[in-house]
């Protein structure tokens, strides 16, 4: 059995990675999605360990209201779930970053 995850940056980024397979399953929103970014298919999964990239996918997402209802539907969250692990991501106070 899995631990619980309790701390928000965890579950944001969490959130995050399920959105990215979200738009991974679809090729056309995954293109969309790339082609905004700026990376390749495949520096993607490096890319993905990056805090600051998972922030652009929940951006992306929640751009648009059809996507971010449809992700949140698919993984069992409110979109405003969605959107609060987005201003998790977003946020730049983190206690990692301070010394």
């Amino acid at each position: 059995m899995k631990k619980p995850v309790h701390n928000p940056r965890e579950v944001a980024e969490i959130v995050a990675v399920q959105a990215l397979s979200f738009l991974a399953a679809d090729p056309e929103r995954l293109g969309r999605f790339l082609a905004e970014s700026g990376i390749g298919p495949e520096t993607l999964r490096s890319a993905a360990a990056d805090p600051h990239f998972l922030a652009s996918v929940l951006d992306f997402v929640t751009r648009d209201d059809a996507t971010v209802e449809a992700f949140a539907k698919t993984v069992g969250l409110h979109p405003t779930n969605v959107a609060a692990a987005r201003e998790v991501l977003n946020d730049a106070k983190w206690e990692r970053d301070t010394p």
